[in-house]
């Protein structure tokens, strides 16, 4: 099995954390998504990474290889056994996606002004939330999961964006504290990833 992964990537971070939260033998590739090696021009028709390449099957997209792992390497399970509670875990990554993970290429862009006010969007919307990250030891659970593998990267990522949480949000700054200590979590580390905090 082959990772093609960015050594500074949001949607890399996460395939590579539930790999390494699932112990799951894996060759790491990490490849410069403007140089990208032949094979992979060649595996994946949108130039993107990460991408993920099992025997014959070839993945790309962050949440489709994740969802794959899970399936593939049921232990420990990532996402609820029931339907209902995985489609509700479905539909909360979704809003994660759009809600937060949506203003990276604001926050991430030249433009000044656009930045700030994606900044100022995510900080509202993360405060917003609060009460949700104490509820339980992680995201709406007891047990780690993709929910947690989604967030735990872009959190990490926080303060590289000028993203700062107030006292207000500590349950947050605690909930991520908590993902970060966690083995799997500093094992998905790129050096890079690991010089950006």
């Amino acid at each position: 099995m082959i990772l093609y992964t960015e050594a500074n990537s949001i949607e890399s971070h996460r395939a590579r954390l539930v790999l390494a939260e699932k112990g799951i033998e894996v060759e790491i590739e990490i490849v410069d998504i403007h140089d990208l090696p032949e094979d992979l021009i060649h595996l994946n028709p949108y130039l993107t990474v990460p991408t993920l390449v099992d025997r014959d099957l070839v993945l790309y997209d962050a949440r489709v290889i994740c969802d794959y792992l899970d399936e593939r390497y049921p232990h420990p399970p990532m996402m609820p056994i029931d339907p209902v509670s995985r489609g509700k875990s479905r539909l909360t990554l979704y809003r994660m996606e759009k809600d937060w993970y949506s203003l990276l290429p604001e926050l991430t862009g030249s433009d000044d002004a656009v930045a700030g006010k994606a900044r100022k969007t995510l900080q509202d919307s993360l405060i917003a939330s609060t009460a949700v990250f104490a509820v339980k030891p992680f995201f709406l659970s007891d047990e780690y999961s993709l929910l947690d593998a989604s967030l735990a990267p872009f959190l990490w990522r926080l303060s590289a964006l000028g993203v700062t949480l107030p006292a207000e949000a500590q349950p947050i700054s605690d909930y991520a504290e908590r993902l970060f200590e966690r083995k799997g979590f500093q094992a998905s580390l790129t050096d890079e990833e690991r010089s950006i905090r």
